[in-house]
């Protein structure tokens, strides 16, 4: 696999990647708008790990960068995406909690960027709530946060395999 890449420029590494999160943004945008799945506060939080994950993938491929460059990006890339496994995590620890005890349902989302301090917003997201513990749409018996979960690590071993690709 790595002689293969080693073939090809990073920047079309990177870019195969920014592409593969549009793909992602756009099935969560589907979910959301056409099949009425509404995100929980932990897929929010995990659509913006997604949307950073891509803006360093999209800024890597116009950025082009050379040996140091690549290993920097991707390390980030890898950074968020180990921050989206453990958002991912998380969610799948809540959705399989025993009904008493799962958390209460909070306030939503934007009446807590409205009201809270960010400290305090994030506190609550990563704590999670009775609607992120709901069980929705599912595809090969995966339901949402277990497929982020697949997603946050393929892209870290993306990044991983971009940055050996450039020794």
């Amino acid at each position: 696999m790595l002689k293969i890449l080693k073939k090809v420029a990073p920047r079309w590494l990177f870019l195969l990647g920014a592409l593969v999160v549009v793909a992602l943004f756009g099935a969560a945008l589907y979910l959301q708008y056409v099949l009425h799945q509404e995100p929980c506060p932990l897929c929010m939080l995990q659509r913006v790990v997604f949307i950073v994950i891509g803006i360093l993938f999209l800024i890597a491929a116009l950025h082009n960068p050379k040996r140091w460059g690549v290993r920097i990006y991707s390390s980030l890339i890898a950074l968020f995406a180990l921050s989206g496994v453990a958002v991912a995590g998380r969610h799948i620890w809540i959705q399989h909690l025993p009904k008493d005890q799962v958390p209460a349902c909070g306030p939503g989302l934007d009446y807590m960027l409205e009201n809270f301090p960010m400290s305090d917003v994030l506190q609550e997201l990563m704590h999670g709530s009775g609607e992120c513990a709901e069980k929705g749409w599912s595809f090969l018996t995966l339901g949402i946060p277990e497929w982020s979960l697949v997603w946050y690590m393929l892209l870290g071993v993306w990044a991983v395999l971009i940055a050996q690709s450039r020794k």
